[in-house]
């Protein structure tokens, strides 16, 4: 989760027409990482829309479910979850349910499984998610090896990261063997989640060995939007 900081309320835009993609920028959400998906989207020329929390919290189910993928990205997932009404996230839940795609970064990923004590979305049939170990040695980023399912090996930037032992098909593991990436289905949805952030630019690894160029693991990621947004599935264990 890069960053903690809440992105500014801004009009919705539409690049190049209407949008098949609505980008999360609201409270809780990182600036840095909204800045880090909207490069890539740009990159992948793909059209999205930006929404802030008060934006979404005003959307009905039909209104968000005229878009095919919803991503919400990094920041802290407890603030972006509290920023949206009971209601919100049902409409959301429903959506996905009912044919709206979703991908979820870091805190969006654990925004996507369950909770008692913060308003989530539970796309996941109940299952909760916990940070990847790392965590637990007090480690908050890092440089981490992620096994791709038929792939290789790629050295990606994680912080305070979830794992999702659980839900799921897993299509890339930690060094621990728990999932860092992992997808499926609910309802119609297809849903998406990463612990890590391939979409991360090479200003954000500072401190940090990678053995990967930040343009082959944004590569990787502009692969991850693109089987959300379609609602394929990757190679996974």
């Amino acid at each position: 989760m890069k960053g903690w900081s809440a992105s500014p309320a801004t009009t919705p835009q539409m690049p190049g027409g209407t949008a098949p993609i609505l980008l999360f920028n609201g409270t809780g959400a990182s600036p840095n990482d909204v800045k880090a998906v909207e490069t890539l989207l740009s990159a992948n020329h793909l059209n999205y829309s930006t929404v802030n929390s008060s934006q979404l919290n005003q959307m009905g189910e039909s209104q968000i479910r005229g878009y095919r993928l919803l991503i919400v990205p990094g920041g802290n997932f407890i603030d972006i979850g509290n920023s949206l009404s009971s209601s919100t996230t049902a409409n959301i839940r429903n959506a996905v349910q009912n044919g709206l795609n979703y991908l979820g970064i870091c805190a969006g990923g654990f925004l996507a499984g369950n909770s008692s004590y913060y308003n989530s979305l539970n796309l996941t049939s109940g299952a909760r998610f916990g940070f990847y170990s790392a965590e637990n040695q007090g480690i908050r980023k890092a440089s981490v090896a992620i096994a791709a399912a038929g792939g290789p090996t790629l050295d990606q930037y994680w912080e305070d990261g979830p794992q999702f032992t659980g839900w799921g098909a897993i299509v890339a593991k930690y060094p621990d063997g728990t999932p860092a990436i992992v997808e499926g289905t609910f309802g119609s949805g297809w849903v998406i989640l990463t612990g890590v952030h391939p979409e991360a630019p090479e200003a954000w690894r500072g401190g940090m060995t990678f053995i990967t160029p930040a343009a082959a693991d944004n590569a990787y990621a502009g692969t991850l939007i693109q089987a959300a947004l379609n609602g394929t599935s990757l190679p996974h264990y």
